[in-house]
């Protein structure tokens, strides 16, 4: 692969959460997890919603929209939507951009948490609109199948407003896990994984001499880079647990960059395995990207 022009990554901070810790780390118990992340008085940890923005010579690429505020107040409170403005559009502006100058967006799958921000703020007066205007969006087949025909067991993660006004759009578009997208130098492709949730489509950027994933909730944060630890959301925690080894040894032997959607301090860092311990540690951490080449 020949790059001829410049790569730059920067992380956005979206709308933070705080949901139950015993939740987020499913099968590990409080004794262990209190280690790692500090509850509050309801068992709530902090939990950020991040995106990826990449600048190109001729594109700017959003990977995910975090969980934006679209809830009214009664759902906010229950899912620990904590700002009650469009925290994404903030973090845009303070790169100088409006959502107008996006051009694509590319989401692993389409739980409220990670889509949501593709929507306008809630009002009491007003239905939900499409916000980004001029971007096409990227979501892989199956899960937008799955978002239109929820199981019972997720049912509640999608949002009806947003399926609806994706439904027939001129800007949606299907792909499958076999698809590349070209970018000026860079190429995304895809790992899927159906261990969170059938057919998430992690974003694998492949640059010369350069790779991150953005490992959506296969791997949320720093601390589910430990094998065994899976989340209660997990629809087939042992299903990922081999999904997220496979995609750790890959990246571990690359040097490549693994990119947190939900780590509140660090956006993205690089994973080294401990042949002898038979583990992954996380090294190389870095907590803010900033038109960052990589």
């Amino acid at each position: 692969m020949t790059q001829t022009n410049k790569i730059l990554f920067s992380s956005l901070m979206g709308n933070s959460q705080k949901l139950d810790g015993g939740a987020m780390y499913g099968n590990a118990p409080k004794a262990l997890w209190s280690r790692w992340s500090q509850a509050d008085e309801s068992n709530r940890i902090d939990l950020a919603c991040r995106a990826l923005l990449i600048e190109t010579e001729g594109h700017k690429v959003l990977l995910e929209t975090g969980i934006g505020c679209y809830m009214n107040p009664k759902l906010r409170e229950r899912y620990g939507v904590v700002e009650t403005e469009h925290v994404l559009l903030s973090s845009l502006s303070a790169l100088g951009l409006t959502p107008d100058d996006i051009d694509m967006i590319v989401l692993s799958h389409l739980h409220f948490d990670h889509a949501g921000g593709l929507l306008s703020p809630w009002s009491e007066q007003q239905a939900p609109e499409l916000l980004f205007k001029n971007a096409h969006i990227y979501v892989g087949r199956e899960a937008y199948q799955r978002a239109c025909n929820p199981h019972p067991r997720d049912r509640a993660s999608f949002i009806p407003e947003l399926m609806a006004l994706l439904k027939d759009n001129h800007r949606l578009h299907l792909f499958e896990a076999d698809e590349v997208i070209y970018l000026d130098g860079l190429q995304i492709q895809f790992v899927r994984s159906d261990g969170h949730t059938p057919a998430m489509m992690c974003a694998d950027l492949r640059w010369q001499n350069g790779r991150m994933v953005f490992a959506a909730d296969l791997i949320p944060g720093r601390n589910w880079v430990h094998v065994p630890i899976t989340m209660g959301y997990d629809r087939f925690p042992e299903h990922l647990i081999d999904e997220k080894r496979a995609l750790l040894t890959q990246l571990s032997g690359d040097k490549g960059f693994l990119f947190y959607t939900h780590d509140p301090s660090v956006a993205v860092s690089k994973v080294m395995h401990l042949p002898e311990k038979d583990r992954f540690v996380v090294c190389q951490e870095v907590d803010h990207l900033v038109r960052q080449s990589l």
